[in-house]
């Protein structure tokens, strides 16, 4: 009976914090530890059994790169690759349009989604604001380049990251089995983005000279952070690349390349650690927990016992349905919690049929990334550029970017199906 309970008293916390994220009255990371604390305080999971869930390995990554960019960010760099794009492009909007794509996804896939869009969108606005043309199409497209570039690599998107501390797969692991359709998703969802806003996108011989008149190199704020940043930047992406032949986590490269980068430049840990998200890590810290209490009273099991219902224990099957639910799902809710809920559900599945679970690991992971790009606020980059674009005067409508994202992402998501079934499931 008190099993009973447990199970049913799980779920609807579980539940409660889900719709009470998707209303937003209160931060997403409020919500998330009052009900941690709550399931921890109900006895429906123990302090230690709560602390053994919070995985160390995606905290720490997440940690580690938020200081290793925000310091590089000093630097100007970023400005600086945004503003060279544009004269690259010699001033053309479309041009600009499609280097600032590739650039964000890029840089997305490298660092993550949400700083890339923090660095990206300010700059934007600097060249949107001197060619005279709307910021809009900018916007739409930097949201879905970055998630899409995000996808590409375990430090890409947050959910990549619980993916591999969860999984054991490595960095060249995902380059090698996602870089391929993430490539081919880019280049059509580009074009497709080019042609939809070529008519929206010209702008007068007058301001394209205003932008050619830019120089770069007065946005490098101080060359010796930019020096040392990116000598630790390189060397902690290396890290990552070899992190399974030097049998070391990726959060302790990380965290490695954070700390050697804090000493390099001699700054106070007081101003450094200032750069790091916190509510972000302890959304995630709470999360974790509230999935914990999900397994230890037996509703991932049951949940994984219906997923197998549905498919019949097919590897098929099962990797579609993950790759079209999560998609779906990631679209109007958060992408973070939902996959937090998927791992040890895919695990169970996997330790109940003896499947080869890894192809079902990357259909979560396109599933869950890709599906980020439906709405505005299907993903965290999403949310903050609406942010910014309000802050900076255009305000970015729900159906507005619903009209462009969603079939964007439908088309996405049909490629990864193609692309799944012909490298794993035929």
């Amino acid at each position: 009976m008190e099993s009973s309970l447990y199970f049913w008293l799980s779920v609807f916390i579980f539940i409660a914090v889900y719709v009470m994220i998707i209303i937003e009255k209160v931060h997403r990371t409020i919500i998330v530890m009052v009900g941690a604390t709550v399931v921890m305080a109900l006895s429906l999971i123990s302090q230690e059994h709560a602390i053994k869930s919070i995985d160390f390995n995606t905290i720490g990554l997440l940690i580690g790169m938020m200081i290793i960019v925000g310091i590089t960010r000093r630097s100007g760099v970023f400005e600086y690759l945004a503003i060279q794009s544009a004269r690259l492009a010699g001033g053309r909007p479309l041009i600009i349009l499609a280097l600032l794509a590739l650039i964000t996804a890029v840089l997305s896939a490298f660092l993550d989604n949400v700083t890339t869009v923090l660095l990206i969108v300010p700059v934007t606005y600097t060249i949107t604001d001197r060619l005279g043309v709307s910021p809009i199409p900018f916007l739409f497209t930097e949201i879905v380049a970055s998630n899409i570039g995000g996808t590409a690599t375990l430090i890409g998107d947050p959910p990549n990251i619980m993916i591999g501390s969860a999984t054991g797969l490595g960095f060249l692991d995902f380059v090698a089995n996602l870089a391929l359709p993430v490539l081919v998703i880019l280049a059509v969802t580009v074009a497709v983005l080019l042609v939809a806003y070529r008519r929206e996108l010209e702008a007068d011989e007058e301001f394209i000279k205003s932008i050619l008149a830019l120089d770069a190199r007065e946005h490098i704020k101080d060359w010796a952070i930019l020096k040392k940043s990116l000598a630790v930047l390189g060397l902690t992406i290396l890290g990552f690349l070899l992190h399974q032949q030097l049998h070391l986590e990726s959060a302790t490269i990380a965290l490695l390349g954070a700390a050697v980068l804090m000493l390099l430049t001699a700054e106070e840990p007081e101003d450094t650690l200032l750069v790091v998200e916190w509510p972000t890590i302890f959304f995630f810290v709470g999360l974790f927990v509230l999935v914990g209490s999900l397994e230890v009273n037996g509703v991932i099991e049951y949940l994984a016992r219906t997923t197998l219902s549905l498919t019949g224990g097919s590897l098929l099957g099962t990797g579609m349905l993950v790759l079209w639910m999560s998609a779906l799902a990631s679209a109007f809710l958060d992408n973070i919690p939902f996959v937090a809920t998927m791992i040890p559900l895919l695990q169970t599945v996997g330790g109940l049929t003896g499947l080869p679970m890894e192809s079902v690991w990357w259909s979560l992971s396109l599933g869950a990334c890709l599906g980020g790009n439906g709405t505005l606020i299907g993903a965290s980059a999403n949310v903050i550029v609406a942010g910014i674009a309000e802050r900076y005067g255009s305000p970015i409508k729900f159906r507005d970017y619903l009209k462009v994202g969603f079939p964007l992402m439908l088309l996405s998501v049909a490629i990864s199906s193609v692309y799944l079934y012909l490298a794993f499931w035929r």
